[in-house]
């Protein structure tokens, strides 16, 4: 008996492996499938990203006026135009006036909302989703909800109510240059939109904190607010804190929905970005010049977040 069993068994093993796919063959399958999902993407990235910025350099050096194609080597004469034109110097100084309004608010409201968050014990999952809706959010939405609505300058826009109610005189928020109440306008929609993704960012990190430390400061004495806070909670949230402040600053250079749908015609606050569209695309149509504009302002965020790493010690937050 048990020499016919052997038998079977070693005729039934070896079935099973003749069925089963060579490793190689496994591996070819796999290697397809991989290529099938990603080649879409990747002809979409070659095409639509790195193909219009290799354009977008060589257009720089030639005088393309109302066509995308070079007519006239130009050399650098279009950055040495970029680099002296009064009013892109005004479009980056307009950045940087964004940027330090922007940049901190974001940092201290999106940190302190984490924190808030973080130390509620009712409801967690439900504030945690509240705050981070608005990020999906459209720009462009969102800014017409402010401009029509919120900072309407009629007198019945909400914000005038409220100011009405207080015994104060309507603003005209997006004209009033003195003081500049248009920067209220666009400080508040970047905050409402973005500060839920940063307070994420946070809340992860604060997750991520040893509750052991917490409780050897309880036992030597410390008490929770403040202090421990400053001494333990906030040096732990260094990695995330310098992320915040790079993503925040490259946000800020890249600001463009707002301002246009805003201030689009306005010239007292137009960022780098939308003054190029409008030199590129615009009645001008000089896609030389827009076209080293852009690849001035590439440099500039480059260094920039270089820097800003290296002030605030990217290079070692993991130490």
């Amino acid at each position: 008996m048990a020499g016919t069993v052997a038998p079977a068994t070693t005729r039934a093993a070896a079935r099973t492996a003749d069925q089963a796919p060579a490793p190689g063959r496994r591996l070819k399958g796999g290697r397809g499938a991989f290529w099938l999902f990603v080649t879409p993407f990747l002809v979409g990235l070659l095409l639509f990203v790195y193909l219009p910025i290799v354009w977008s350099a060589v257009l720089s050096f030639f005088n393309a006026q109302g066509t995308v194609w070079p007519t006239e080597f130009v050399g650098l004469a279009n950055y040495a135009t970029m680099l002296t034109d009064p009013a892109f110097i005004n479009s980056l100084i307009t950045f940087t006036v964004f940027a330090v309004l922007i940049v901190p608010i974001t940092f201290a409201l999106s940190l302190a909302m984490a924190v808030i968050v973080n130390r509620v014990r009712v409801a967690k999952a439900f504030f945690r989703s509240a705050f981070f809706i608005p990020t999906a959010c459209s720009y462009v939405v969102a800014s017409l909800i402010w401009k029509m609505s919120i900072f309407n300058g009629v007198r019945y826009g909400l914000a005038n109510q409220v100011l009405r109610f207080f015994g104060f005189e309507p603003v005209a928020w997006l004209s009033t240059l003195d003081p500049p109440t248009y920067w209220i306008v666009i400080v508040t929609v970047r905050l409402w939109l973005q500060s839920g993704f940063y307070m994420i960012l946070f809340l992860a990190a604060l997750q991520n904190i040893n509750p052991e430390l917490y409780e050897a400061a309880y036992v030597d004495g410390a008490k929770p607010g403040w202090k421990i806070f400053r001494d333990i909670t906030f040096p732990l949230l260094r990695p995330t804190s310098v992320s915040v402040l790079l993503l925040s600053l490259i946000a800020a250079y890249q600001a463009f929905d707002e301002f246009y749908n805003l201030l689009r015609t306005a010239e007292y606050a137009r960022p780098p970005l939308v003054y190029l569209y409008n030199l590129a695309l615009g009645t001008q149509q000089n896609f030389g010049l827009g076209s080293a504009g852009a690849l001035i302002l590439a440099a500039i965020i480059a260094i920039i977040t270089v820097i800003q790493g290296r002030i605030f010690g990217f290079d070692r937050a993991e130490d």
